[in-house]
């Protein structure tokens, strides 16, 4: 007989199963971070001809690499902001930077960072439903930049080199995604009676999942797309193009900081086009998509390195911006990150009841 109070025998060898594959994504996870940095990196280039290419830059090239990370780290408010109407750009900067540094430091930990968004936002007075507009709008857009730009980078290379195969493939499955996210997009914004047919197809899929996983069934679903329809629809209406214009600032500007890292240290236009540093770039930020690793760790570095070299013969030096650009963008938003939390839960100033951040004519009196 079982103690009361204590497991059934049974479920002993299915907690420590449970218990073994939770710790399975982090420890692949942490193999690949070592592989590429103890393994991939020294076979690539020595470390010492990377520190070389490192010290040999000047202070004005530091001082303007700095310059385009800080403004790099600016630039998303900017899309949270206008898919948010009544957030200011500090409330931005406080739950950007925060979540970006557990999703750089958490495996798993862009999961987190969503209920990090909803905690901050609703501590300052935004509903749940203004929150998840947001999120799914600006990731929407994210997707749609991180899909486009591969094909943006193949059309420019098209005028500096002959297509090849692998790039006419690659161009062609970039577009075709594309073209499907649109499609379910525009379906869902078509009408209220699609949008609930997409919900209620969803909510199928996702509880024929859960019953994999033995959990029960999702409902509300359709009606959760018709809301969700309506507020986008008003939104988007008004400000698409400026939702559009604020997710390429964001993306250009990160792919700014990766050039100037390539200037800096010596990597010419000879040895590499803005149109090869743009499909690679823009290759490497599709892998993004896929959480391999938080925030990408070692699978960008591997794209980066592996992608601007094949057109360089100066290895060192595109490790050596690869690194500087992945210093920037990856390590630094992490401190960042870190303060930006301990003033999110120090500072009650900004603090509001629930549902009573300002609205504007876009946030309808039901959201």
């Amino acid at each position: 007989m079982t103690a009361v109070g204590s497991p059934p025998e049974a479920d002993v060898p299915r907690a420590r199963r449970a218990g073994w594959r939770r710790w399975l994504g982090p420890l692949l996870s942490l193999a690949l971070v070592v592989a590429v940095f103890a393994w991939f990196l020294p076979q690539f280039t020595s470390v010492s001809a990377v520190w070389t290419s490192i010290r040999a830059m000047t202070w004005a090239e530091v001082t303007l690499l700095l310059g385009a990370a800080v403004w790099n780290l600016a630039t998303y408010q900017f899309l949270v902001m206008t898919t948010t109407p009544g957030l200011t750009f500090r409330q931005a900067t406080v739950a950007t930077e925060t979540a970006t540094a557990v999703s750089n430091t958490v495996v798993g930990g862009a999961a987190i960072a969503l209920g990090l968004t909803y905690a901050m936002n609703s501590s300052w007075g935004f509903s749940r439903s203004r929150t998840s507009v947001s999120l799914l709008v600006s990731g929407l857009w994210n997707n749609f930049a991180k899909l486009g730009l591969p094909v943006v980078a193949l059309v420019l290379l098209a005028f500096t080199a002959p297509p090849t195969t692998g790039r006419l493939v690659a161009g062609l499955l970039g577009v075709a995604a594309l073209v499907a996210v649109v499609v379910v997009l525009g379906l869902l914004l078509r009408s209220e009676a699609a949008a609930a047919r997409i919900g209620t197809g969803a909510a199928g899929a996702a509880t024929a999942l859960r019953r994999v996983l033995g959990r029960g069934p999702v409902s509300g679903w359709d009606r959760a797309t018709t809301k969700f329809r309506a507020r986008t629809v008003l939104l988007l209406r008004a400000r698409w193009h400026v939702i559009t214009l604020a997710t390429l600032v964001s993306h250009l500007s990160l792919f700014l900081v990766l050039v100037l890292a390539l200037r800096s240290v010596g990597v010419g236009a000879e040895e590499v086009s803005l149109a090869e540093a743009l499909a690679v770039f823009a290759f490497a930020r599709l892998l993004t998509a896929i959480p391999f690793t938080p925030g990408g760790l070692g699978v960008i570095e591997l794209a980066l390195i592996t992608g601007l070299a094949a057109a360089d013969g100066a290895r060192a030096d595109v490790a050596a911006a690869v690194l500087i650009y992945r210093a920037l963008t990856f390590v630094l938003p992490i401190p960042v990150g870190l303060g930006t939390y301990v003033f999110w839960r120090r500072n009650h100033s900004w603090r509001r009841a629930p549902n009573t951040a300002p609205r504007t004519d876009l946030v309808p009196e039901t959201a």
